[in-house]
């Protein structure tokens, strides 16, 4: 017996390996593997079992060589199965809402409307939807690339700088760029502005106050609603620790699963009410002055570390395929297990967190045996994947020792 559709992923980071390893859990041994549509072919996805990188396409962020690309790759592969795509990148996700009806011939998948995108995958708009909900930011502002020399800040320093429109800045180059700023004077804000607005970027900025803590008082959520527009599965992620590279900045390294009900259900009430359907990724810090969490933004899709929620026992991947493919009907699931997840050595964790209490609890999950690495997974540790694996952790290490705790302007 073999599976009635084959999965398709755009994109070849840790985010595509996550969701292929999902996928080969669940229906392995039915003879699924996972094809992935890339920009450029990531180390993450390389010489893999579980997902080939079938088409790397410089060009894919071209709406017409997008659809083109696509729809070449869904002619040769389809064989009488459904092809079940799932974008796994801020750009893969506006390129599907964009050119959706192009493809709805050809692939099965989920996906809101282009009013909806623009609402939420732009942070001021996001803000604003999300206050009329009941969420709490920190005190925020913007500026642009015609007033940010004039802007005046109406909370003090430490302030943080991040781009509001991300796939922009992503493709914008400058010395010493980083995912995500901390400036903690006048001096360091002005000259982290500078760098960024004489590149190619010249969007918005977002300035938001610094919310008090280490990387430990990050929090996670990782949703899934249905074509029903019913949310079905939440997960809430502790993180441990985030990575600290210029590029990673904000992507969480280490996270242990936990719950919080009532932040659960107005999560779910939010996105029930504006219609949302498939992944939703949420980031939050718990604000130590008043107990609150305080909402960053919300990623359109699954979190490049959300395969803690299939190593805490609640596989991505059958979700989609039970609503999607199956047509199950589903309740919301809440997830309760725990599990210990991590891109990083063990080693890292107890090195680089503070908090005795969480540490304490990391012991006890690698003791139970409740440890996991999105690259550890034995059917895919082929002589070139154990390299992989090898050299990947060390750079870790390098990389912790190099930059932990630098979000400036420099090295």
């Amino acid at each position: 017996m073999t599976a009635p559709f084959i999965p398709v992923l755009l994109g070849s980071d840790v985010n595509v390996y996550g969701m292929a390893r999902s996928f080969h859990e669940a229906y392995g041994q039915f003879g699924v593997t996972s094809y992935a549509i890339a920009k450029k072919a990531l180390g993450a996805t390389s010489h893999s079992k579980i997902v080939k990188v079938a088409v790397v396409e410089p060009d894919l962020e071209e709406d017409e060589v997008f659809v083109k690309t696509l729809v070449r790759f869904a002619e040769e592969h389809q064989n009488g199965k459904k092809l079940l795509l799932v974008p796994c990148g801020d750009n893969y996700i506006k390129l599907l809402v964009r050119n959706q009806d192009a493809l709805r011939d050809y692939y099965t998948f989920s996906c809101i409307d282009e009013p909806l995108l623009m609402q939420l995958s732009i942070k001021e708009n996001f803000y604003k939807v999300c206050t009329d909900h009941g969420f709490v930011f920190p005190q925020t502002t913007t500026c642009s690339a015609e007033n940010y020399k004039d802007i005046v800040l109406p909370f003090d320093f430490p302030v943080i700088i991040k781009p509001s429109n991300s796939v922009a800045y992503w493709n914008c180059t400058f010395p010493h760029k980083k995912k995500v700023f901390l400036a903690n004077n006048k001096e360091e804000f002005d000259a982290i502005l500078e760098a960024i607005y004489g590149s190619s970027y010249q969007d918005h900025l977002i300035l938001q106050e610094y919310i008090p803590g280490e990387d430990s008082q990050m929090r996670v959520m990782n949703c899934y609603c249905g074509k029903d527009k019913k949310v079905k599965l939440i997960a809430l992620g502790h993180a441990l620790l985030e990575e600290q590279s210029p590029e990673g900045i904000g992507s969480y390294a280490a996270i242990i699963n936990t719950v919080d009900r009532r932040l659960a259900n107005q999560m779910r009430e939010f996105l029930e009410d504006i219609g949302y359907v498939g992944f939703a990724n949420f980031d939050m810090k718990l604000d130590p002055r008043d107990g609150k969490y305080k909402l960053f933004e919300m990623n359109l899709r699954q979190g490049r570390s959300s395969y803690f929620v299939t190593a805490a026992g609640y596989n991505l991947a059958t979700f989609l395929v039970n609503d999607l493919i199956l047509n199950q009907p589903m309740g919301c699931v809440i997830a309760e297990e725990p599990v210990l997840w991590s891109l990083i050595p063990k080693r890292l964790i107890f090195k680089y967190v503070h908090d005795e209490e969480l540490k304490e609890q990391a012991r006890e999950l690698i003791k139970d045996h409740l440890f996991v690495r999105s690259f550890d997974y034995e059917p895919d540790l082929s002589i070139q994947r154990r390299i992989y694996f090898l050299k990947n952790q060390l750079n870790y290490v390098k990389k912790y020792k190099k930059y932990f705790g630098n979000k400036g302007l420099h090295e």
